[in-house]
């Protein structure tokens, strides 16, 4: 609530609105059938626009490649991130 209260109400919910986009983008090209509890805690610890650099650059860089190879791409990514943000 912290951040709605930084942010505003309006702003905060158009960012849970585009969290969840990007969630159920992630759920639908990227799960392998194992990463849906990843993904979801990634999506609401990261920032929003760290979350669509990424998804965009992934989207890129994993066409033509099976769903278990986007997977292991995209899940790095997100460490990544997240390890950068500790």
């Amino acid at each position: 609530m912290q951040k709605a209260k930084e942010i505003g109400i309006d702003a905060y919910h158009d960012e849970q609105r585009e969290k969840k986009r990007i969630l159920n983008h992630l759920l639908k090209a990227y799960d392998d059938g194992s990463k849906a509890a990843f993904f979801c805690l990634a999506v609401n610890m990261l920032e929003l626009k760290d979350l669509t650099e990424t998804l965009e650059t992934a989207d890129d860089r994993t066409r033509g490649l099976s769903e278990g190879e986007k997977a292991v791409f995209i899940t790095g990514q997100l460490k990544a991130l997240a390890d950068r943000d500790i």
